[in-house]
C-alpha cells in the first residue's frame, strides 16, 4: 500500500530535487505543505520536519475522473518527506491501491502509469 524510499539527503534537498524531478515527468506540483508550520500555527508544538508535496498529472486526471469523479476523494497524489532515525524519508500510498477501493477496473492501467512516474520521481529525488 505504501511506496517508500530512504535517503542521506536532508529535507530541503530532497524538496529541491522534487522540484526539478516532478516537471521533469510531466507532472505539476500543486502546492507544497508544511506540516510541521501548519501545525505550529495553531499553537500546537510539533518538532517534527515533514513537507507534503501534492502533485497531478493532468491528463491522467482528467482520464481518472472522467470515468469516477468519486476518484477525486483520493487526488491529488502526494508524496510526503520527512525525517526517520535521521534519515529522510519519501512515502507516497501506491495510486494502484487506492484506485482499488473505487471497483473501477478499467482506471488500473492508468493508476499503474501514474505509480511507475510517482516511484521513478522519488528514486531520482532520493538518489545521492
Amino acid at each position: 500500500m505504501l511506496i517508500k524510499y530512504t535517503t542521506d539527503k536532508k529535507t530541503g534537498e530532497v524538496a529541491a530535487a522534487l522540484r526539478i524531478a516532478v516537471p521533469e515527468h510531466h507532472f505539476s506540483i500543486m502546492q507544497v505543505l508544511n506540516l510541521q508550520e501548519s501545525i505550529e500555527k495553531k499553537g500546537v508544538e510539533f518538532t517534527q520536519e515533514c513537507l507534503i508535496f501534492e502533485v497531478c498529472q493532468p491528463l491522467q486526471a482528467k482520464k481518472v475522473l472522467e470515468q469516477n469523479m468519486s476518484v477525486s476523494t483520493a487526488l491529488p497524489c502526494r508524496i510526503s518527506v520527512y525525517r526517520e532515525d535521521g534519515r529522510t524519508i519519501l512515502a507516497t500510498l501506491k495510486p494502484t491501491s487506492l484506485l482499488a477501493m473505487f471497483n473501477t477496473p478499467q482506471l488500473a492501467e492508468a493508476a499503474q502509469e501514474v505509480e511507475d512516474a510517482i516511484t521513478k520521481i522519488m528514486q531520482e529525488a532520493a538518489a545521492s
